[in-house]
């Protein structure tokens, strides 16, 4: 892949540790409207976007009922736990080496806009990458490819620009493949490496730090 490709990576639970955060931040929402769920099956669903969880668990009818409520709690349960929140080992160190080897970089986060501003900060990144996306960026979030496809435009990029994802969850995965986008994974998300490889990840790795040290054997080279 030449120098000028766009490296797309995300930033909730790929970079910023927080995947485990988000699922009981949904137990809690979800509680607070009379809804109980297992934390097992929320955490099979971050990495979805907030706007898709609650039809993914319980159908249409409870997304009718209790979705919008249950968003806005889920977001207050979130800046609760935002300060045991941390980036993963070598997450500022992948996206400064993804930007010493010449790519453009830039954020696709579908997390809510005061949220990214936080890991922001956390990743010291506002002057590393070079734009990143919010939940108020698009309609629908991942799995849909739109994310990403807002991503690049925000680059001046087409939908067809030489990019490649990096992200933490079969949901990512889904997207980059959508997109058109190859897509690194780091295991973060939780989810097996059978689910991921045969989601479509061509490459799988334990963190950001493993993916920076390797680099050089990837489409990010």
């Amino acid at each position: 892949m030449t120098a000028s490709a766009i490296a797309v990576l995300d930033i909730d639970g790929t970079l910023i540790d927080s995947n485990y955060h988000h699922a009981l931040a949904w137990y809690r929402a979800l509680r607070s409207v009379g809804e109980i769920y297992p934390v097992w099956r929320l955490h099979r669903l971050i990495g979805m976007g907030g706007d898709q969880v609650v039809t993914a668990v319980g159908g249409e009818e409870l997304e009718r009922r209790v979705g919008d409520r249950a968003r806005e709690q889920q977001g207050r349960e979130v800046d609760e736990l935002l300060e045991e929140m941390a980036p993963l080992p070598g997450a500022r160190d992948l996206l400064v080496a993804v930007k010493e080897r010449g790519h453009r970089l830039v954020l696709a986060s579908s997390a809510q806009q005061r949220h990214v501003e936080v890991f922001l900060d956390m990743l010291d990144a506002r002057d590393v990458v070079d734009d990143w996306t919010t939940s108020a960026d698009v309609e629908s979030s991942k799995p849909a490819p739109d994310l990403l496809h807002v991503a690049l435009k925000k680059l001046g990029a087409p939908p067809d620009a030489a990019s490649v994802m990096v992200g933490d969850s079969v949901w990512d995965v889904e997207a980059a493949k959508r997109a058109g986008m190859p897509a690194i994974v780091v295991r973060s998300g939780g989810f097996g490496d059978d689910e991921l490889r045969k989601a479509g990840a061509i490459a799988l790795y334990d963190t950001p730090g493993d993916l920076a040290k390797a680099l050089d054997d990837t489409p990010l080279a």
